[in-house]
């Protein structure tokens, strides 16, 4: 499910949502690679064609590619909105000697992924998941035990909404959070990138 290096190459004609995606991480992170981009249709289905991950100040980017249209358009769809008009990203804690991205992210992606495309899911930002146990999936997707249960959506604070060839997409990152801190019972740690630290709760 994991393959390095993967890029639209992978396929066969054009791909502006793609490239407009790519196109924005490359200005953000000039001159990186994702460690890893998870793929394919084949294992993701239609939910997610793929998965980056970049190696940021502290923390790892994560950036889907599939719930926007990604290749061509159809005339049917929605001239002003990219598929669902949003990808999903997510930062994650990283330690200084880390440079292998963990693997449970991309699974719980997909899984979020999949939900929206089963159920005609429009998400925006203010909105929360309560994934019903660790948002790492602790114990089954090999990730860490946490106390953090809930995803609270925030618009991505370094990735703004693009203009593509298919239509608006958005960034929407998913900030894990406890039960008490999506109540206003407890304050959700001040933090502008919002990186998500499993271990702190």
């Amino acid at each position: 499910m994991i393959k390095f290096g993967v890029t639209n190459d992978d396929h066969h004609g054009a791909a502006p949502g793609w490239d407009a995606i790519t196109a924005a991480l490359a200005r953000l992170y000039p001159g990186a690679e994702p460690r890893f981009a998870a793929y394919p249709p084949s294992e993701f289905g239609r939910n997610l064609q793929g998965c980056s991950a970049y190696e940021a100040a502290g923390h790892w980017h994560y950036v889907t590619f599939g719930l926007t249209e990604l290749w061509g358009k159809s005339p049917d769809d929605d001239p002003e909105f990219s598929g669902w008009g949003f990808e999903l990203t997510f930062r994650l804690v990283r330690a200084d000697d880390e440079h292998v991205p963990p693997g449970w992210p991309v699974s719980m992606l997909h899984q979020i992924a999949t939900y929206i495309n089963s159920q005609g899911m429009l998400l925006e930002a203010g909105q929360w998941i309560d994934m019903r146990g660790p948002i790492t999936g602790f114990p089954e997707s090999g990730g860490p035990e946490t106390g953090l249960c809930v995803f609270v959506l925030a618009d991505d604070p370094e990735l703004t909404e693009l203009r593509t060839p298919n239509g608006r997409v958005a960034f929407l990152q998913l900030v894990g959070v406890t039960e008490a801190e999506r109540d206003g019972l407890t304050e959700i740690p001040d933090d502008p990138l919002m990186i998500t630290d499993p271990s702190r709760a």
